[in-house]
């Protein structure tokens, strides 16, 4: 588990690894992406197929991970139906980083 110090010295690859190993490990071989890599341009309803309670574990890793003070689930409710709906691996990048500043 990542402290929250260690976490603010994470670099944008470092992240993008992480929070995609996070993913894998959530959907497993659910999904069938045609052997292409989870990138930052990644959509979660329309390439992932994710569902609202693999977010949940999706949130609860992220903490684990990155820290206590990242409030995903929090970040999520702010958002509005369509912007979850086009949610990117690129957007939960660039909030753990804005977590981080």
């Amino acid at each position: 588990m990542q402290t929250e110090s260690s976490a603010a010295l994470k670099s944008d690859t470092d992240i993008l690894s992480d929070v995609c190993n996070l993913i894998e490990e959530i959907i497993g071989q659910s999904v069938d992406m045609n052997d292409e890599e989870i990138s930052l341009e990644t959509s979660f309803s329309r390439d992932l197929e994710m569902e609202s309670i693999e977010f949940v574990v999706l949130s609860e890793k992220l903490q684990q991970t990155f820290g206590s003070d990242l409030d995903f689930a929090s970040w999520l409710a702010g958002k509005e139906l369509g912007e979850i709906i086009n949610l990117k691996v690129s957007d939960i990048v660039g909030f753990v980083k804005q977590c981080q500043a």
